[in-house]
């Protein structure tokens, strides 16, 4: 079996589309996980910081702030926490997976053919795992996801900053970690080329979370353990669910559009007009 080429001209918009939707496959499956793992303990944080709240309302009360703790804790919510869990979650999640479906198939369609002789499908699982990795996992590792209000809001701009900061690292580095692998694989050969060019990936990464600033004020020090655990647990689940289906997805899509079996193939020359 001959390696597959890089996809040109109109096979890049059928993959596009074919992206799109293993995205939001993924997305349903993710909105999913999310809705019984997640929420859950995103109802435990809240819970927490109302219960905080009130108490910080009441010692305010006591001071004689009384007026002022009331008309803050009678704030209306905007849209209410049911929208928020079931169609502001949904919306959330399948546009996220149609976006990076459709960016993940780009990055397909460039590198099919160039980074070994593999099939579509194992090139769609490999960019998916590439993408988990580099995306999601590494600045996870850095700096892992919080339950939303638990951390110091004077700060949300620098930890957002930091945290796009570790994605774009974590990416040039898994880019400049494929260059040299395939750089040193005449040499080395392509199992030694790879274990070398994925342990100069993790002494990089590491060298870069060892300078990178720490987000110390992300969570409070009251905060119980046990529930912001099972929100990062929850969270890289959701990514982790996400990828490896649409890894599944799009490699069975693009295994059908660009090496279809024999079947399928005489199929479709059956159904061509004649010339």
């Amino acid at each position: 079996m001959s390696a597959p080429t890089a996809p040109t001209g109109s096979l890049v918009g059928k993959l596009l589309v074919r992206g799109m939707l293993a995205g939001l496959i993924a997305g349903l499956f993710a909105f999913a996980v999310a809705y019984v793992a997640g929420e859950p303990s995103v109802n435990a944080s809240i819970a927490v910081e109302e219960a905080a709240a009130k108490a910080e309302h009441a010692t305010a009360h006591d001071h004689g702030g009384g007026h002022a703790a009331e008309e803050s804790a009678e704030e209306e919510e905007v849209v209410s926490r049911d929208v928020q869990s079931t169609a502001g979650l949904a919306t959330g999640v399948l546009v996220y997976g149609v976006a990076l479906g459709g960016i993940a198939s780009l990055a397909f369609c460039f590198v099919l053919g160039r980074v070994g002789r593999f099939t579509p499908k194992a090139t769609a699982a490999l960019v998916a795992a590439a993408a988990f990795t580099t995306v999601y996992l590494v600045p996870f590792l850095k700096y892992p996801a919080t339950p939303p209000a638990v951390g110091n809001p004077d700060t949300i701009g620098k930890r957002t900053t930091l945290f796009f900061l570790m994605i774009l690292l974590s990416v040039l580095l898994g880019i400049a970690a494929v260059i040299a692998g395939r750089r040193l694989a005449p040499r080395l050969g392509n199992w030694n080329a790879t274990v070398v060019a994925g342990a100069g990936f993790v002494a990089a990464v590491a060298i870069a979370c060892a300078f990178l600033p720490a987000n110390e004020d992300a969570v409070k020090p009251e905060f119980p353990a046990a529930v912001l655990w099972d929100f990062r647990l929850a969270t890289l689940g959701i990514q982790a669910v996400l990828w490896v289906v649409f890894g599944l997805a799009f490699g069975l899509l693009a295994q059908r559009l660009l090496a279809p079996g024999p079947a399928s193939a005489q199929a479709a020359r059956a159904a061509a007009p004649a010339a």
